[in-house]
């Protein structure tokens, strides 16, 4: 029987003892130990690994009190590549005291639902070390701390320095230095951002990693995990030891991500060898380092629904679980050179950006850069090229793939029927009713000029933005015929009434702007040469008023009769 693929399993002991498919990154291990790294800030995009190689070092590292658990850790890493690394990697197993804390939960509309929900984390990891409360080291003050921030008891400085507090206590007992690991550490501030709490939880993160990872006299080392990198003044301030290691870093590359070996392999177990090309198509692209990789989450869903039905097609899977909220505000709040470089973008062309690797959220539209740093650094761009010029690295960015594209355009269709349900549409329809083709094409030009386009299938983009333009009407019906097939015009808007108005338009896009009218023209005389009138007539609509459109880019033409 093949192993299950673990769909929403990041914790590496049920991973391993639950039987299912693992990609073994357990080299991070071996590459951790021999950089020496004292706090190592690791950014990566949501959903690319950071949990379960955090979980993997808990479990390789942690000192358990059991004899058993202590075996049950160990054999957890049998077959595993780090077993075969050498005496010096594994005599380094469950030999530490391990704090482990995500902030991931943090991601709440208030500051005090996101400060209880550290709280409760906080708790629940002193929890977990109980046992100190039994070992006989802790003064009577000190075991009053540790009931109150255990019971969410404590007071807000408590909680503050909690982590510091907790490897101290953990040192007493043991006599060994703490491995802190520090699951998530932006999504409070990113929620917060949007939230409109930002400086309060700051200030919070700020005296949390201050106490724990700058002052920590009982702190072995460090590994956080985050999607980008805070403004080193804005949190690490004054934490000279930080080794950061974003996207761009040529160490570590290979450990966060799938591989394309490692995607093939996965891909040969589950005998779906021949979906490789849609595989890579939509779920490959990202750069980091020089290591080519895939999408761990979206390579697992898209294997997953493989084994049920090898025809699946592949879907944006990562929409849903990373937030998409940079997207939809960089949508809302574009110039209209920014709406020209997503359309870029969405062409498949590469856009230069100088690189900001120290910014915080509170930055992000503060200028042009900053903005497309964020989507670079946060996986919604991925770099092409490198290169130094100015005093400063450049890259060359684009979309990396085709599930992120489609991030893209869903969010921009959902901006654009959001913003023309403000508008109203009175004087389109006014201008259609009067047969004034002139009007109509200054309306829906303007519309043009202000929204965001993708030209890979341009057609169905203009389709889609005339459909959504003429639905806004309270008066008429609008029915698409784009999926019908033959001997149907590509819209048909009408009076419920037979006694009203009804119109038929057609579309088509240009190759030049030359071409505008002549192209217009000839999708008005297809609507006669193929009568798409006689469906309305059989209904028994008599006034029928037929309408050309042609597009090219941010330019259009409307041709019309009356009947």
């Amino acid at each position: 029987m093949k192993k299950a693929l673990p769909i929403g399993v990041d914790n590496f002991e049920k991973l391993v003892t639950g039987g299912y498919y693992y990609v073994d990154k357990t080299l991070f291990i071996k590459e951790l130990l021999d950089l020496k790294g004292k706090v190592n800030l690791f950014t990566r995009p949501r959903r690319f690994g950071k949990t379960l190689n955090l979980s993997m070092l808990r479990y390789f590292f942690e000192d358990v009190r059991e004899p058993v658990q202590k075996s049950q850790n160990r054999k957890l890493f049998e077959g595993l590549k780090i077993m075969a690394a050498g005496e010096e990697y594994t005599a380094q197993m469950g030999i530490y005291a391990v704090i482990n804390l995500t902030l991931k939960s943090a991601k709440q509309a208030s500051f005090e639902s996101a400060y209880y929900k550290i709280k409760e984390e906080i708790a629940e990891e002193f929890k977990r070390h109980s046992f100190l409360m039994k070992e006989g080291v802790l003064s009577k003050t000190e075991l009053q701390q540790y009931q109150e921030i255990a019971e969410g008891k404590a007071g807000y400085d408590a909680y503050s320095g909690a982590l510091k507090f907790l490897s101290r206590c953990l040192y007493l007992a043991t006599g060994e230095k703490t491995v802190l690991l520090l699951d998530e550490y932006d999504v409070p501030l990113e929620s917060s951002h949007f939230a409109g709490f930002y400086d309060k939880m700051v200030n919070f993160i700020r005296s949390l990693f201050e106490s724990a990872l700058k002052t920590n006299d009982y702190l072995k080392f460090a590994v956080i995990t985050g999607c980008f990198r805070i403004s080193k003044e804005s949190i690490f301030t004054g934490l000279n030891h930080l080794n950061i290691i974003s996207v761009m870093d040529k160490r570590y590359s290979e450990h966060f991500g799938f591989t394309e070996p490692e995607v093939r392999g996965a891909m040969a177990y589950y005998q779906r060898e021949e979906r490789f090309p849609a595989m890579k198509e939509w779920y490959d692209g990202y750069q980091f380092g020089d290591t080519e990789v895939y999408n761990p989450w979206s390579v697992i869903k898209f294997l997953y629904d493989l084994d049920a039905d090898a025809h699946a097609f592949p879907r944006p899977y990562w929409i849903n679980t990373s937030s998409n909220e940079i997207i939809k505000d960089m949508i809302a709040r574009a110039d209209r050179e920014t709406k020209g470089q997503i359309e870029m973008l969405l062409e498949g062309e590469p856009l230069e950006i100088r690189v900001h690797e120290e910014i915080t959220y509170e930055d992000i539209h503060e200028n042009g850069e900053n903005l497309w740093n964020f989507l670079y650094f946060t996986g919604y761009l991925t770099k092409e090229s490198e290169f130094f010029k100015e005093s400063s690295i450049f890259l060359n960015v684009r979309i990396p793939n085709m599930e992120v594209r489609s991030i893209y355009q869903s969010t921009i269709l959902y901006w654009f029927r959001e913003r023309i349900k403000k508008r109203g549409f009175q004087d389109l329809y006014r201008a259609m009713e009067e047969g004034d083709a002139g009007k109509m094409g200054e309306i829906l030009g303007e519309q043009l000029l202000s929204t965001i386009s993708f030209y890979d299938s341009a057609e169905n983009f203009y389709h889609g933005f005339l459909t959504g333009i003429l639905s806004q009407s309270e008066s008429y019906l609008v029915k698409s015929n784009r999926e019908s097939g033959n001997r149907r015009s590509d819209l048909m808007v009408r009076s419920p009434s037979l006694r009203g108005r009804a119109f038929i338009i057609e579309v088509k896009v240009s190759d030049s702007i030359d071409n505008l009218e002549g192209d217009a023209r000839k999708a008005l005389d297809q609507i006669y040469e193929k009568g798409y009138m006689e469906e309305l007539r059989t209904e028994g609509y008599r006034k029928i008023a037929c309408y050309g459109i042609s597009f090219f880019r941010k330019d259009c033409e409307v041709c019309c009769n009356g009947i």
